[in-house]
């Protein structure tokens, strides 16, 4: 130490004697400087400086040198204490007492106890850890609200085995000083959303790292569960920010909610360091914590939560030791509303919720008053629980037959966890914007257009032209494509074809890729599976011809710009809204002449079948290839349809590209078809008429929108019935439908499959 700084500790021990009362501060200094030297006085002078007025009057020389002895000591004891500053040891590693607690001799027992639970650490931060590990064990305390007091010292939540937030802090903090950590308690008065206020630790390792008190992570410091809370904070509101104590006086004090008004603790305000950008407030953010019964024992139990598109999520409630505050959160859009459902000891029960506001809220679940789900339910989640490769699926828990309510429980339970597995695998790849299938590449191009809605964005699939041209003259297409529509709300999305050949949407590749795109949408981004909408210009055009008509059960509604059918057929369009549009004088491949064919041809559908075969047609005079835009009046128009998921009628008929599944009709596999066949399906109440080209081992993938499944149903296959039979709903048919394709409104809760 210089001369000069050693000449001002001397003063400001002076000065300090001459207004303190009586020999004990004299004494402790004198002690100090003898033992310690100049440090010893300079440690002294700034304890003593900065001490609360009622210590100065009450403390004794012998307490403040103990403390300060053993400061010194633990300094010299542990090699982390080598890289603390000076001033961040005076501050965070001396001071006898954290806020206003009881003063106590503490720091002797916690250096003998903290010791053996270091010696293995290396840093500062594996320090702090193994105390944060094992020091509440071995003292036998934790979180309880049942504590005398918020601001208990050490020694008095030792007593009790008791402590709040705050009362863990301060023995962390303490345990943490024993051995040099420098440590300070950092809090709140009041969480942004006003579900009350916390208090956790913060230890010096070149710089400041966070940790909960008694809530050890073995993933290291700076995690909890108040980041969140905490990322909410306010810098520029008292009562929202966040604060660090400290031992210095400058002029800001830590605000005590246990006593308020009292200003003796100094503090820093570190909401910086927490504070994130403002969230979404258009976002709920939901709280839930899990009592016995009213003003019982809170309890562990395992939480789901779902809304009509499926779970929202999972967590285990906290109970026991967890602060009252620590409890799972679930983020959802505001105005949602659905179930929560508790697991314990193969008990599952249920509470509904919403609609909710924006923000933060919490909600306390009793389970005495809970309604207790079915055993086919609990069944369900317990099978849930499970990791996915010990999921047997020949088990009780999935051949039980279910209720109408159940099934409809079963499908959010199977369809969220479907999702939950699809939306790990398919991250990577949605973020990259490429799909891969077999040898072929499909990226795209995106553009968000309004608020989202409560139930969820459109999706807008549009196809760009070109074809039969170099790469570079289809990217040019492709970029193009991106720049012609506008939807008012929704995701809007151009694919870049993955070949460059002239039929660029209908080759077989692009129908898996189209389904796994929309299914990556509704995933990963919310998308309204029943509001996907498909249209396309020139090349693009000739892809909505082939597409719309043997994907209809995926689209609400289609729109052909500028393009020709080739050997398309309409049949499938049955229960699709179909947009026409063409320029009068787009000659090139007698696309003009064949779309006022087409249009006659959907027109006689309709008449023969006025409850199908919804369309819309535009010849635009004048115009040739390029409609100057004016085509754009489609949109608005798909906007006014979401799909028809389960229709009554279904005319399925199979292109040169077949699939195996349509709407609420299943074939055995693709082999089992053949490019020309047309099988028609038609629901009159309880009974199912097949009519056509009927495959053996065909399934019915049946719903109660379809028909009442607590009812028998009669099956005519080319006019002969089977006998009439009851098929059960089960979970292992919502598992199979979901499995096969993951689309929740389409989803069979039943499947009948034909001799």
């Amino acid at each position: 130490m210089s001369k000069i700084r050693l000449m001002r500790s001397i003063l400001t021990a002076l000065l300090l004697l001459s207004y303190c009362d009586g020999g004990q501060i004299d004494d402790f200094i004198t002690k100090a400087t003898e033992k310690h030297g100049p440090a010893g006085t300079k440690a002294a002078g700034f304890l003593v400086e900065h001490m609360p007025a009622p210590d100065r009057e009450s403390l004794t020389e012998n307490f403040l040198t103990t403390h300060l002895d053993l400061a010194f000591q633990a300094r010299s004891e542990f090699p982390w204490t080598a890289r603390v500053p000076e001033d961040v040891f005076l501050n965070d590693v001396l001071p006898y007492a954290v806020f206003d607690e009881t003063r106590d001799t503490w720091r002797a027992d916690f250096l003998e106890k903290a010791r053996p639970l270091v010696k293995e650490a290396k840093t500062t931060s594996e320090a702090a850890q193994a105390l944060n590990r094992e020091f509440f064990k071995l003292i036998k305390v934790h979180y309880n609200t049942g504590r005398k007091n918020a601001n208990q010292s050490a020694m008095e939540s030792i007593a009790s085995g008791k402590a709040s937030c705050t009362g863990l802090s301060i023995i962390l903090v303490n345990a943490c000083r024993a051995v040099g950590i420098p440590a300070r308690a950092v809090g709140t008065p009041m969480w942004s959303n006003g579900l009350g206020n916390h208090t956790w630790v913060e230890i010096w390792d070149d710089g400041w790292h966070f940790t909960g008190a008694d809530e050890y992570d073995p993933q290291g410091l700076n995690r909890g569960w108040f980041i969140n809370d905490a990322a909410q904070a306010k810098i520029d509101d008292p009562k929202h920010s966040i604060y660090a104590t400290s031992w210095k006086r400058e002029r800001l004090a830590f605000p005590l909610i246990w006593a308020q008004g009292n200003h003796q603790v100094a503090a820093v305000n570190v909401t910086a360091s927490y504070a994130k950008p403002t969230a979404n407030k258009s976002l709920a953010n939901l709280g839930v914590r899990l009592f016995a019964k009213k003003n019982g024992d809170r309890m562990a139990a395992w939480v789901s939560i779902m809304n009509g598109s499926g779970l929202i999520g999972a967590a285990e409630t906290k109970a026991g030791t967890a602060d009252l505050n620590d409890m799972p959160r679930f983020e959802m859009k505001q105005g949602a509303s659905g179930r929560l459902f508790f697991t314990m000891k193969n008990v599952t029960r249920e509470w509904p919720f919403g609609p909710l506001n924006a923000g933060d809220s919490t909600m306390n679940a009793f389970w005495d008053e809970l309604k207790e789900c079915s055993p086919e339910i609990s069944a369900l989640h317990a099978w849930l629980t499970l990791p996915t490769a010990d999921r047997q699926v020949n088990v009780p828990a999935l051949q039980a037959p279910l209720s109408i309510q159940d099934a409809a429980i079963a499908v959010s339970l199977l369809g969220g966890d479907r999702s939950a597995r699809l939306a790990i695998e398919r991250k990577a790849e949605f973020e990259k914007k490429t799909i891969t299938h077999d040898d072929k590449i499909l990226r795209w191009l995106e553009k968000t257009f309004g608020e989202t809605p409560a139930d969820g964005h459109s999706l807008w699939i549009s196809m760009h032209g070109g074809g039969g041209a170099p790469a570079a003259v289809n990217d040019g297409q492709w970029k193009n494509q991106i720049q012609l529509y506008e939807p008012a709300e929704g995701i809007y999305i151009a694919p870049r074809a993955p070949t460059d050949t002239w039929n660029l949407w209908h080759e077989g590749h692009i129908d898996p890729m189209f389904q796994r795109l929309i299914e990556d949408y509704v995933i990963l981004r919310g998308v309204n599976p029943n509001k996907v909408y498909l249209m396309g210009y020139s090349a693009g055009g000739d892809g909505v011809w082939q597409l719309a008509p043997r994907m209809a059960d995926r689209f609400a509604a289609a729109a052909m710009m500028a393009g020709h059918p080739n050997e398309s057929s309409l049949l499938g369009l049955r229960n699709i809204p179909f947009a026409i549009y063409m320029g009068a004088n787009d000659a090139a491949y007698k696309r003009n002449e064949i779309a006022v064919i087409k249009i006659a041809e959907m027109q006689a559908l309709q008449n023969a079948d006025p409850d199908g075969y919804v369309h819309r047609s535009k010849i635009y005079e004048g115009l040739g290839h390029w409609m100057n835009r004016k085509d754009a009046e489609a949109v608005p128009w798909m906007a006014e349809f979401q799909r028809n998921t389960w229709p009554k009628k279904v005319v399925w008929f199979q292109d040169d590209i077949t699939h195996d599944r349509f709407y609420w009709l299943k074939i055995p596999d693709k082999t089992a078809a053949k490019a020309g066949q047309q099988l028609t399906a038609t629901v009159d109440g309880q009974n199912i008429r097949l009519d056509g080209d009927v495959p053996a081992g065909t399934s019915l993938l049946l719903s109660d929108a379809l028909l009442d499944l607590d009812r028998e149903l009669t099956v005519f296959i080319q006019g002969k019935p089977l006998p009439s039979k009851k098929i059960p709903r089960t979970a292992g048919s919502i598992r199979q439908s979901l499995e096969e394709r993951l689309d929740l409104p389409a989803t069979a809760t039943a499947i009948f499959v034909l001799p």
